[in-house]
């Protein structure tokens, strides 16, 4: 059955300001502002996606600044930005899209690029409404207001939450819409491993690195990260594209919170064109 869009204006709000990040916005800015001038990253040119981590900005916030400070170099103009995540808390058949207009955040509301959303739900499945998915979601929320700081107002999302899926059957469809848009970005957002020890979370999260900066899909597939799908279907656009992934940061909770004993790991790759 072919989708059609009921007109309506309607604005998903904040699900995890004030806990997973502060909801006063000159608090929000200045964090993520300081975050992002202790980052350091090497200067790349024509980054087309990045990887980003979503816990909660005291224990993720540095890592995932390494991330979008390689977006804050990229020429001013608007942009579409392809924001795909794993669907922590709703059971999804496919990848859910959304039929918001728009996301709001302390620091304001981030339009929903309508058109793009039309064209992902003609095509189908994998695609499918599902805003009962994006109402209670963190790993796409936690990552816009990154995306106010550095991007302005000139941007609009595609907001994907992927569930029980092939991240391959979005390959098509996803492959046209980039290749057609020079000022497309994707950002996939994802931790890595969840409570092991510190040293064992190191010697998973390396691995599991190590196969996405090769293009090694078949390793990349034993990885824990929770966000292993988006991550995946990242990997097959850059080897249709010809886009070349750089590691920026890795580390986990037991180096930014202090307990060593059950640690989650974040990463923050960028891939340029």
């Amino acid at each position: 059955m072919r989708y059609t869009r009921i007109q309506e204006t309607i604005i998903r709000p904040p699900a995890v300001a004030g806990t997973f990040y502060p909801a006063d916005p000159n608090t929000l800015e200045g964090m993520i502002r300081s975050y992002l001038a202790q980052a350091r990253v090497p200067a790349l040119e024509k980054v087309r996606a990045v990887i980003a981590p979503h816990a909660g900005y005291i224990y993720s916030g540095p890592i995932a600044a390494h991330a979008f400070k390689t977006l804050a170099s990229l020429p001013a103009r608007p942009r579409t930005v392809y924001l795909m995540g794993p669907a922590h808390y709703v059971y999804v058949p496919g990848i859910a899209v959304t039929t918001f207009q728009g996301f709001a955040t302390p620091l304001g509301t981030v339009p929903v690029a309508d058109e793009i959303i039309d064209v992902l739900l003609a095509h189908g499945y994998p695609f499918v409404p599902h805003n009962e998915a994006h109402i209670p979601e963190h790993s796409l929320e936690v990552e816009l207001p990154f995306l106010q700081v550095v991007l302005g107002n000139a941007f609009r999302i595609v907001p994907m939450l992927f569930g029980d899926v092939d991240p391959f059957n979005a390959l098509p469809v996803l492959t046209d819409l980039i290749q057609a848009d020079p000022n497309a970005i994707i950002v996939v957002s994802s931790d890595l491993s969840h409570y092991h020890d510190y040293r064992t979370a190191r010697e998973l999260d390396l691995a599991f690195l190590d196969a996405v900066i090769n293009g090694d899909l078949e390793r990349a597939r034993r990885g824990e990260a929770c966000g292993l799908l988006p991550i995946l279907t990242l990997m097959g656009l850059a080897r249709r594209l010809g886009w070349t992934p750089h590691l920026l940061d890795y580390r986990n909770s037991g180096d930014t919170a202090g307990d060593k004993s059950r640690v989650v790991g974040y990463a923050a790759v960028a891939y340029t064109e």
